[in-house]
């Protein structure tokens, strides 16, 4: 108990709640606010989206809502608005996110004030939802009081009684919910109804049986001395913790052997999951899994898109165009950049949605299931070299698969601080997206040693991460403070499959809102650069939207401009320099932009590939020889490093600009192609010195 004592002594703030209370003046709304606030991970989100109908972030890992999520429910005779706010252990915040969550109670920071707050109480850990509770009741508010996790404490050997929670802790409606199946919302919309109805007011004094020194607040109009202040705070804290412990003591008045309980299931479960050694391996060999099942199953879902749509799309828009204009139409630059420029774009988001959703859904099971929390456990003492926790872990390991999502989970990070900093090393995970780029050099150059200098590449992400990690640490993050570590394990539980689906298609939905529209404007602008011709062509018949050789266009003059600014790096030749261009956009078009500039128009096959013989492993290794003058393993090697570590995909991009917005971007996009600069230049000025 002293340990307790001690953490919420310094939290001082506990000492506004009853002078904030004197001065909250309820404003009348034309339609009332619901705040739902609660610990961490106690189901508190999806029960918000089990009564509207929507989704938020739900997420089996500390800060659970990193945002104050919003919605407006309508009934027959009423109308209210939602507020979910982040999971806080207390309203006294330490944390910019608990901060958020205390605002939003308090009707602070331009919130509303909260016409009924419903705490979301955890029966597997009552006390620490009675303590946020306390505080609740400190607010004045009308408080119904939504109990989650009843199966699961009463397979734990501590059933809780809704009826003895309402005994004990009089003037409060309790009430039985689960958000995964929706049981017990209508009985809760029923409590939050009745308590708008009468507005009726919890007295804390009453309901905490608190002593007349708890009351003795220092008045507003005086000031207090730091000796009234902290007299007070640790009267009250010592209040909270004496009401807690008996309320819990009356819960469970025979819970058999509390002092030396039998080992559970979960408990021989975590000694290895939680293992220094054998967690980390296991960790790793789950991420491969899921890494290995987005690939296979991603592939052909992503074909049937960019052959079978595209064709349907294709064909349909012929048939338009020839049903308007006549045959002729289509060799028109209009037709051209419908099917080349919009239908691309259009193709090009929708071969993201596949890898996105894959990955979305798996990691949605292992959040749901418990495990990613104990993940980040494990992962906690290697993240702190660079001043992150191990919170931050899984986000840079779904980078590796694709840096989108990646940097969408960055959200679940509980300091804004955090999320910044492994949003901005993110984009320096080697995506599965750039393996398609090393495995046509890796085979033209390296033959037999090809899968080594695949694997080196990703050392190389994972090296250029720490060095970047702690560059950023002794610069713009040196006043990043690492908390300590402290988690709550959740209870292993299976996912509930609906609420599954309803996670998985908001966040994909929030993809395609955010990102696509500036993918599809980049695709066209790309089109018109590749549309302008800028000579006549070989054949002098070149015009707007018939350009025969796309070195003959605009875009072409653009990569044949840039070119030489990459003969330090031995890659002085304009195919790769348009590659590059075109990687902006996505790296997946990368080998195909060679393979236009290169004007081949067949694929290679597997085998050619392998032995460094296909039709473009021969001319990527022709130009990359001639423009490194021999070196060309360096220059390919320099070239791989520098796909690796410049932008990311113009998606990932779209989203750190909704994220972070423009200015962040922006440097980020900067310094990342300084980096890959940098690195390029030195893997191949010491590369042709070997």
């Amino acid at each position: 108990m002293g340990n307790h004592h001690g953490h919420h002594h310094r939290r001082g703030l506990s000492v506004l709640l009853p002078i904030a209370r004197q001065h909250m003046h309820h404003q009348e709304e034309a339609v009332p606010t619901v705040a739902f606030v609660g610990n961490p991970n106690v189901g508190k989100s999806t029960l918000f989206n089990a009564i509207l109908g929507a989704s938020a972030s739900v997420m089996n890992a500390p800060g659970t809502t990193v945002l104050v999520e919003r919605g407006r429910l309508r009934r027959v005779n009423a109308t209210w608005d939602f507020v979910d706010t982040p999971g806080t252990a207390s309203l006294d915040a330490l944390s910019p996110d608990e901060r958020v969550a205390s605002e939003a109670a308090m009707g602070r920071a331009g919130n509303p004030q909260p016409d009924v707050i419903v705490a979301v109480f955890d029966a597997t850990s009552p006390s620490k939802s009675l303590y946020l509770l306390s505080q609740l009741i400190d607010l004045g508010r009308p408080i119904v009081a939504a109990v989650t996790m009843l199966d699961l404490a009463s397979r734990q050997g501590s059933p809780i009684s809704v009826a003895t929670l309402s005994r004990l802790v009089p003037g409060l409606d309790f009430v039985a919910v689960d958000g995964r199946d929706g049981k017990g919302t209508d009985d809760l919309l029923e409590a939050i109804g009745a308590r708008l109805a009468a507005k009726e007011q919890a007295d804390a004094a009453t309901a905490l049986r608190q002593p007349p020194r708890i009351s003795a607040v220092p008045a507003p109009g005086r000031a207090a001395s730091q000796e009234e202040v902290s007299s007070w705070v640790r009267a009250t804290a010592d209040q909270r913790f004496e009401w807690t412990a008996r309320i819990v003591a009356d819960l469970n008045p025979c819970t058999p052997d509390a002092a030396n309980p039998a080992p559970t299931f979960s408990d021989r479960l975590d000694r290895v999951l939680l293992h220094p050694v054998a967690g980390i391996a296991i960790f790793l060999a789950v991420m491969y899994l899921v890494f290995e099942a987005t690939t296979a199953i991603a592939a052909p879902i992503n074909d049937w898109f960019d052959v079978t749509v595209r064709g349907w799309a294709a064909t349909a828009i012929d048939w338009i165009f020839a049903g308007l204009a006549g045959p002729g139409s289509l060799s028109t630059w209009p037709h051209s950049l419908l099917v080349n420029g919009l239908l691309d774009g259009c193709i090009t988001v929708l071969t993201f949605i596949a890898p996105m959703g894959i990955i979305f859904i798996t990691l949605s099971l292992l959040e749901d299931s418990g495990y990613l929390a104990r993940a980040a456990f494990v992962m906690d003492k290697a993240m702190r070299v660079i001043g992150l926790d191990g919170r931050a872990f899984l986000p840079l390991v779904v980078g590796f698969g694709c840096n989108l999502p990646a940097l969408a989970s960055t959200r679940t990070l509980p300091d804004s601080r955090q999320r910044l900093m492994t949003g901005l090393l993110i984009p320096f995970t080697s995506c599965s997206a750039r393996l398609s780029v090393y495995i046509v050099l890796a085979y033209a150059f390296f033959g037999h040693y090809a899968g080594l200098a695949i694997f080196l590449m990703y050392v190389a992400s994972i090296l250029i991460i720490l060095g970047v990690g702690l560059l950023l640490r002794r610069t713009r993050f040196r006043d990043l403070t690492t908390q300590p570590f402290a988690i709550g394990l959740p209870p292993y539980q299976m996912p509930r499959l609906l609420q599954l689906g309803k996670s998985v298609a908001m966040r994909l939905w929030a993809f395609l809102t955010g990102a696509s529209s500036i993918i599809i404007t980049m695709i066209v602008i790309m089109w018109f650069l590749s549309a302008i011709p800028v000579s006549a062509g070989a054949a002098g018949t070149n015009s707007f939207g018939h350009v025969d050789d796309v070195h003959d266009s605009l875009y072409g003059a653009v990569a044949t401009s840039v070119a030489p600014i990459f003969t330090p790096a031995g890659f002085n030749d304009w195919h790769a320099s348009a590659a590059l261009i075109t990687g902006f956009v996505a790296k997946e078009v990368v080998v195909g932009s060679m393979s236009q500039s290169y004007q081949i128009h067949t694929s290679d096959d597997a085998s050619g590939q392998e032995q460094g013989q296909g039709t473009l492993g021969q001319a990527v290794r022709k130009s990359f020889i001639a423009s490194s003058h021999g070196h060309g393993a360096a220059a390919a090697a320099a070239f791989m490093i520098f796909v690796l570590a410049y932008t990311p995909c113009l998606a990932t991009v779209a989203e750190m600009r909704r994220q972070y917005g423009g200015k962040i971007a922006a440097r980020s996009v900067g310094a990342g192609l300084v980096i890959a600069y940098i690195l390029a230049v030195i893997v191949f000025q010491v590369g042709r010195l070997l």
